[in-house]
């Protein structure tokens, strides 16, 4: 046959079957071509016998180790797939729980409660990463103008992690955004170890009844709260902080200023 024709037919079966081996773990039942490739492989096994399947297998290896640059242009479309679904099912979850991330009634709202995009923060405030950024944070709702922020508490970094959290929530209901936000601050911009008396202290500085916040802190509409918190991260596969949601977008780990700015004006291209 010609080398025309097995140049052809190796692309065939490159396009189903190799692929499809290339990206199998080992041990894990290979995923289904999809229906069109499927066809291929099997009409390129029903056309011929053993002998010549075994030669074109050996003629395909042969133009590979030739041309390997085939390998990796399909693996980098494979890769663009990936990426591709990987983006669509993190849309797909937040879209899916929408409300609980944007509307859930307790969660801090700050920046412009109208604005055209909205960015929600997870946030623990022993983490470092969250205090480095939080000042850029601050930096961009405040130059932005347009921008709503949400804060979502999640205390995942020990019992004082968990205080702090309780404490920001009970203020927020005791004393309102305002004191809410002084104490979010002041808690972030602190550069050492919370306790106990370190959170009452800071607490008291940013204007809030320290007693009143003791009282509530403990209490089930707190305990509700955080509980809700975290079944939502958990159903946005969530487990660091900082991870933000920035319109449909999430985002896992710490960002930079500038690169904050540029996902919210990609955001913002994509609703228009």
């Amino acid at each position: 046959m010609s080398g025309q024709f097995w140049t052809v037919a190796g692309v065939a079966v490159l396009a189903g079957a190799t692929a499809v081996g290339l990206w199998t773990a080992p041990g894990a039942e290979p995923p289904r071509p999809p229906q069109s490739e499927a066809r291929v492989s099997a009409a390129v096994s029903d056309a011929f016998d053993g002998e010549t399947r075994e030669a074109l297998h050996t003629e395909i290896r042969a133009y590979l180790l030739s041309n390997p640059e085939i390998v990796m242009e399909m693996v980098g479309l494979i890769e663009a797939r990936q990426q591709a679904d990987a983006q669509a099912a993190e849309i797909d979850m937040v879209r899916n729980n929408a409300d609980a991330l944007f509307n859930d009634g307790f969660s801090y709202v700050g920046g412009n409660p109208e604005g055209d995009v909205t960015i929600v923060e997870f946030i623990d405030y022993q983490c470092g990463f969250c205090k480095r950024a939080h000042d850029e944070v601050v930096t961009l709702v405040e130059q932005d103008g347009n921008i709503r922020y949400i804060v979502k508490e999640l205390p995942i970094l020990g019992p004082m992690s968990m205080t702090a959290a309780q404490a920001t929530l009970s203020v927020l209901e005791n004393d309102g955004p305002d004191v809410y936000k002084e104490f979010n601050d002041a808690l972030m911009r602190f550069g050492g170890r919370l306790n106990d008396q370190i959170i009452d202290r800071l607490a008291e500085r940013s204007g809030a009844d320290v007693a009143a916040m003791r009282e509530d802190m403990d209490g089930r509409e707190v305990e509700r709260q955080i509980a809700e918190i975290r079944t939502l991260a958990g159903a946005l596969n969530i487990s660091g902080t900082p991870t933000f949601v920035i319109g449909d977008t999430v985002v896992r780990g710490y960002m930079p200023l500038p690169r904050m700015q540029e996902t919210v004006e990609l955001v913002r291209r994509v609703g228009q």
